[in-house]
């Protein structure tokens, strides 16, 4: 992850906050604090506005991580979708306000205090083009221009063909809940049911707890132990499974499009998800817990914003497979495919793709083959029994992340079982090891040691191998004994 957007709707950070940006080489998008909402402008609310605009810039343009600025958070779209119901008579009224403070007057300050960044009166925005719609494009959401914000919680997320082929992804995202030993200290016994009043009360977002339960439907059984906790802290598991294979297949889209443009649509050149960071402990779109848990999505963030990376994606039953690269020289790579039993840890058959030129800054197809003739191929499989994994290599060895493409819904595979995983936590001289044995392939091997802070090398992850060392980085003293007592493994064939 190279970029960060602090949205409208929060607060200014403090100092610290960009200077670590600054020594990280974490571009910042800098939303001015306004979001969601019609703002008004009397003269004593403008003067207060172009105060804090003032101070704001003069306090960050010395940073080098802020890369642009941004006047609001899609009030345009508000405006051009009528979010609020705005009576035809007044809609004059709103549209010239919006003007006044977001053109006639944060923008200007802002190119007049800083004329060494570009200004975006809203996102979405179609940029110039809503400009010249007399700033409120009648759809700020049109792909062909500007940013785009999409959201669909009831559209399968695993089909890349209902995402926008944008210019620039600036929000998108999946809600899922916490881990229980984040949930643990604000709840009682009672509390701990998907269906309890305080699972109602966490979720802000309409229909949210349902909606989650829903995508995940789509593509794995829902749990259905008959212990209640147990029942539970499944599900509060699948919301982060799915949330985070949503993500990971949504912003693969993105950064496989960088090279194309089809019906004048794509050179997506860039993809923010909403969001980052929790500010209680509840359901919502972010990666990171609060308190700074990572989700299954942040671990998984750590692949599919790889600077080189393979995707994979499906076209009329053919089986496609991009190289991704975002570095500033060329290289030449191919793919290695690997195709697995749903029921064995040996591979049925490993293909190898010719080595083919990748520019930097590049998405190139590498790999394509009709899946049918890929199983053929093969032998002793099929979409219900097999799954692929795959990566890239050059001359010197593997590049990039492994990674994974179902060739069917796990609800629906055949031969996937409980992978019996057995865990034993040991010291090095690095820290902390956990070294695991599984028995057959797991996907989704989630590691977690409840309340003690810290983060593990990998997690989440699709387990093909007997066995797999993942280390952890503790953020306070612990010992062998405490981890080993606090250690849960969990994996998709273990919440049934």
């Amino acid at each position: 992850m190279n970029a960060l957007r602090v949205w409208g709707g929060g607060v200014y950070e403090q100092d610290l906050f960009y200077s670590i940006c600054d020594e990280m080489g974490i571009m910042i998008w800098q939303d001015f604090m306004f979001a969601c909402a019609m703002y008004p402008t009397e003269k004593s609310f403008i003067q207060t506005v172009r105060e804090e605009v003032i101070q704001q810039v003069r306090r960050l343009k010395s940073h080098p991580s802020i890369i642009i600025w941004s006047g609001n958070n899609e009030n345009e779209a508000a405006l051009a979708t009528d979010w609020f119901h705005i009576p035809i008579s007044q809609k004059p009224t709103y549209l010239k306000d919006y003007v006044t403070l977001y053109v006639n007057n944060i923008r200007a300050i802002v190119q007049e205090e800083d004329k060494s960044r570009p200004f975006l009166v809203s996102s979405p925005t179609n940029g110039v083009e809503s400009e010249q719609e007399g700033w409120v494009a009648v759809n700020p959401y049109d792909p062909h221009y500007g940013d785009t914000h999409y959201y669909s919680y009831i559209v399968d997320c695993w089909d890349w063909r209902t995402f926008p082929r944008t210019r620039f992804a600036s929000e998108y995202g999946f809600q899922s809940w916490p881990s229980f030993s984040t949930l643990q200290p604000v709840s009682i016994t009672e509390d701990w049911s998907y269906s309890s009043n305080f699972t109602s009360h966490r979720q802000h977002h309409a229909d949210g707890n349902q909606q989650m339960l829903l995508q995940a439907s789509l593509h794995f059984h829902l749990p259905n132990s008959t212990d209640r906790l147990k029942r539970f802290t499944d599900t509060l598991y699948l919301t982060q499974v799915m949330q985070a294979q949503c993500v990971k297949t949504q912003t693969e889209f993105y950064r496989r499009s960088q090279s194309e443009i089809i019906e004048g649509k794509g050179h997506t050149m860039g993809a923010l998800y909403w969001q980052l960071n929790d500010i209680w402990q509840a359901p919502s779109w972010s990666s990171i817990e609060f308190g700074g848990k990572w989700k299954m999505l942040h671990y998984f963030a750590r692949d599919f914003f790889a600077v080189i990376l393979p995707v994979s994606f499906e076209v009329d039953d053919t089986l496609l497979i991009y190289a991704v690269s975002d570095l500033s020289h060329d290289l030449k790579l191919r793919a290695v495919v690997l195709l697995y039993s749903w029921s064995d840890l040996d591979p049925v058959c490993t293909l190898k793709s010719e080595l083919l030129l990748v520019p930097g800054g590049s998405a190139v197809p590498i790999f394509k083959q009709p899946v049918d003739a890929l199983l053929a191929r093969c032998g002793h499989c099929t979409r219900l029994t097999c799954l692929v994994t795959f990566h890239l290599e050059d001359s010197r060895g593997q590049q990039g992340p492994t990674n994974h493409h179902f060739l069917c819904s796990p609800k629906d595979a055949q031969g996937l079982q409980r992978p019996n995983i057995t865990a034993a936590v040991q010291e090095d001289k690095t820290g902390y090891a956990v070294a695991l044995h599984a028995s057959s392939v797991a996907p989704f091997v989630w590691l977690d040691v409840g309340n003690i802070p810290g983060r593990f090398s990998s997690n989440g992850f699709l387990m093909v191998s007997r066995n797999r060392t993942v280390s952890f980085n503790a953020w306070r003293p612990t010992s062998v004994a405490e981890l080993s007592r606090s250690l849960t493994v969990t994996s998709l064939m273990d919440i049934y």
